[in-house]
């Protein structure tokens, strides 16, 4: 496979672009220099050790991870200075207790005080510390606890004050940036949320509490403000591989997405006026139904094509108007799908191969599961 080029893979395939790769993550380490903030990058895109190699420029050090099973990979690899960023599940605090106790900074991540009482129930061995971390919602509406509840600071007082368990920090999700248009919109939204947050932390001063803060989302991190220099850390995940959502916020250009799809046509369908391709929504994503004119994918030099529907293994693509030129597109001719979502599209594949140039360097296993 070494050397051969992209083309000669068995399709549907996921191929990594990873001069692409190391680009943005280059650009991100400057962005994050200039401003004067540790990055902390998210693993839930890629979950391969490469990948997260090139984010952390080889330190293997000061990462974020969604689940339990990638901390665990991660930590198997060398790894430390692990925030599992998500609300702590009560299923899996003995499995948090034991990273705890075998890494030198493992950390979770709360927003309830039944968690917290199930941190306190479960005292670390060898006089160790839970290293905690609370969730806030600052305008994203998913997990967290609300920044302007009274209960806020009063669970980030009672994470202090509690035995056996340090409050590390402030940890706030922009994914409302998702909802932006263009770069001022996503600066409005990075802003709301740093002072949000500052504030927050000026409130937990005043009782004197310390710790550190943390914000992060691709958009905001690709175009932070200049307040964001004085949070301790941003977390972004994405801009690793970006996608075409990305490039739509404004997060980046279409030519920085580092993730593609390869489909071969394996139909013609004149009746219907359609090709048939091999990749359903089992390779690609279906996030971005009915928000692309070119269906659930851009199918790159081909802005002429839609891959108008999907089952689990073929894609139903036409034009977006006039009959087909089936001497364009012969049986076993391949297409390449720019994902939606490459998050998603990505967790469909149990392995991605590497190119440089369209020429094949390897492949990245990345870790599955909760």
């Amino acid at each position: 496979m070494e050397g051969e080029p992209v083309s000669a893979l068995f399709t549907p395939a996921l191929v990594v672009d990873v001069d692409k790769v190391k680009r943005n993550a280059q650009r991100m380490r400057e962005r994050c220099h200039k401003l004067g903030v540790q990055l902390r990058p998210h693993m839930k895109t890629h979950k391969t050790l490469e990948c997260a190699d090139i984010m952390t420029d080889g330190s293997r050090q000061c990462i974020v991870v969604s689940t339990l099973a990638e901390a665990s990979f991660y930590a198997d690899h060398g790894f430390d200075d692990i925030l599992y960023a998500y609300c702590l599940p009560l299923d899996k605090v003995e499995r948090c207790a034991a990273l705890s106790e075998r890494l030198d900074l493992f950390q979770v991540l709360l927003d309830h005080p039944d968690a917290l009482e199930q941190l306190r129930k479960r005292p670390l061995k060898g006089s160790r510390q839970w290293h905690v971390w609370l969730k806030l919602d600052c305008g994203n509406g998913r997990a967290g606890v609300l920044h302007s509840e009274p209960g806020s600071l009063q669970l980030a007082q009672a994470i202090a004050e509690a035995d056996g368990v340090e409050l590390t920090g402030v940890y706030a999700h922009c994914g409302n940036t998702y909802n932006c248009r263009g770069v001022e919109q996503i600066q409005t939204v990075a802003q709301e949320t740093t002072n949000l947050t500052l504030q927050f932390m000026d409130k937990l001063e005043a009782f004197g509490i310390s710790c550190k803060s943390s914000i992060g989302s691709t958009p905001s991190c690709s175009h932070p403000v200049q307040d964001m220099g004085k949070l301790s850390e941003v977390h972004p995940g994405n801009y690793v591989f970006y996608d075409v959502q990305q490039s739509m916020i404004g997060s980046c250009s279409l030519d920085d997405v580092a993730v593609k799809v390869l489909t071969r046509v394996i139909g013609h369908c004149p009746h219907r006026n359609q090709l048939l391709v091999d990749c359903g929504w089992a390779g690609i994503s279906l996030d971005g139904s009915g928000k692309l004119p070119t269906g659930y994918a851009v199918i790159e030099g081909h802005p002429n094509l839609k891959l108008l529907s999907m089952t689990q293994e073929h894609g139903r693509v036409e034009p977006t108007s006039g009959p087909l030129d089936y001497s364009k597109y012969p049986i076993g001719s391949l297409l390449t799908l720019i994902p939606y979502h490459s998050c998603a599209t990505a967790m469909m594949h149990p392995v991605y191969y590497v190119h440089s140039e369209g020429c094949l360097l390897g492949k990245w296993t990345p870790t599955r599961g909760w």
